[in-house]
């Protein structure tokens, strides 16, 4: 039996959507925020959270903390195309309008799962590496973008006005919030977060 958590502030939606999967061979738990499914944070599982600008992105934080992904689907009534290329660039797995109905969501929550096979390690990564970036004060982030571009530490200082010295600080301190042996690692780091190509 597949196991959905379902993240919503509307208890009457909440309640809809709990009732359309109903006999559906899908459990569901259902969440007020975020933060209440945090503090009982599943092992395994599928998300189904509505989009509200600012749960899906604390969810895939947590799991970058946790290091454990789980697949996330977003949902909204009448979400606009930058609301979900947004939740999807997030690291959402796949979006859905509401109202949808039963046949709609145990659809897309089958092929979620099967997503989520493919997905999952590579998901993982970058969800790990986001929260080791997003350790970094913004000079660091910076530097690492120099670093990455193969600059060296004469170019990147000349690049953000700053001297050589000052990037050797910033470097160091990079690769020790970032927890890397070295700048090789960094760079694959920022790699898998997106921050770089």
């Amino acid at each position: 039996m597949t196991s959905l958590f379902l993240v919503d502030g509307d208890v009457r939606r909440r309640a809809a959507i709990s009732h359309c999967l109903a006999g559906s061979g899908i459990h569901v738990e259902p969440f007020e925020d975020a933060s209440e499914l945090i503090s009982r944070w599943p092992k395994n599982g599928l998300l189904l959270v509505h989009d509200d600008g600012r749960a899906i992105g604390t969810l895939l934080t947590q799991m970058g903390r946790l290091g454990q992904w789980l697949p996330v689907i977003g949902f909204a009534q009448e979400p606009n195309t930058r609301q979900v290329v947004r939740a999807v660039l997030d690291g959402a797995i796949d979006y859905i309008a509401w109202p949808f109905s039963g046949d709609e969501i145990t659809s897309l929550i089958r092929s979620a799962e099967e997503k989520a096979e493919v997905f999952g390690s590579t998901k993982l990564r970058e969800a790990l590496a986001r929260s080791r970036v997003d350790r970094l004060t913004k000079r660091e982030r910076e530097v690492l973008a120099g670093v990455a571009g193969g600059l060296s530490n004469r170019m990147i200082g000349e690049k953000l006005s700053i001297s050589p010295r000052t990037v050797e600080i910033h470097r160091a301190n990079m690769l020790t919030k970032m927890g890397a042996n070295h700048t090789s690692e960094a760079i694959r780091i920022a790699i898998e977060a997106s921050l770089v190509s």
